[in-house]
């Protein structure tokens, strides 16, 4: 039982952590969402804005001036929240590897194992709980944005929707916090 336990938690952890890592690494946080006839798909990530057009497939984007250039707080927060959760993600990946039982690493003492992993789950739990914040921060400004130009009645020919890299945010904090109550109530 506690060994099926523990690899259904390192699956589930090393998806999730995956689904992390994207969502901090690509370009796609808010995307245009227009009902008219758009010529182009217009993505903004944490990094840098880019410009799909439709008819030809080419792909252009702006990288944003500097990581230390004035940015809004939205995406100073969520970048901070985001690389701090697949730190700790990563962290806690490495240290339930080794408290495994199917690894041989400190094989003689399993208390030990059974103390990384439920390490492993508590430093997971707060790396998810970091990148929940960072996903649903951004979400939530995302709506505030569009719901105060509605709300004012202004329309910019463009406006933004949560895009599939902040969609992934939230389902790679998810499992992460799925993954470390595995580990931190079931496994004992």
């Amino acid at each position: 039982m506690s060994t099926a336990l523990q690899m259904t938690a390192f699956g589930l952890t090393l998806l999730s952590t995956l689904f992390l890592l994207l969502a901090t690494c690509t370009d796609c946080w808010m995307v245009n969402a227009d009902d008219s006839l758009e010529v182009s798909h217009r993505c903004r990530g944490l990094w840098r804005e880019c410009v799909t057009n439709m008819q030809d497939g080419v792909r252009t984007c702006d990288q944003y001036d500097s990581i230390l250039a004035d940015h809004s707080v939205k995406i100073v927060v969520t970048r901070t929240l985001m690389i701090t959760a697949d730190l700790l993600a990563g962290l806690a990946l490495a240290t339930l590897v080794l408290g495994l039982d199917c690894i041989k690493f400190l094989k003689e003492d399993p208390c030990v194992k059974l103390k990384m992993c439920y390490g492993a789950g508590v430093i997971l739990s707060i790396g998810s709980i970091l990148g929940l914040v960072g996903s649903v921060w951004y979400a939530v400004d995302v709506y505030m944005e569009r719901a105060m130009l509605v709300s004012h009645n202004i329309f910019l020919g463009v406006h933004y929707d949560f895009g599939w890299s902040c969609w992934l945010g939230m389902a790679g904090s998810s499992g992460c916090l799925v993954a470390s109550v595995l580990l931190i109530c079931c496994l004992y």
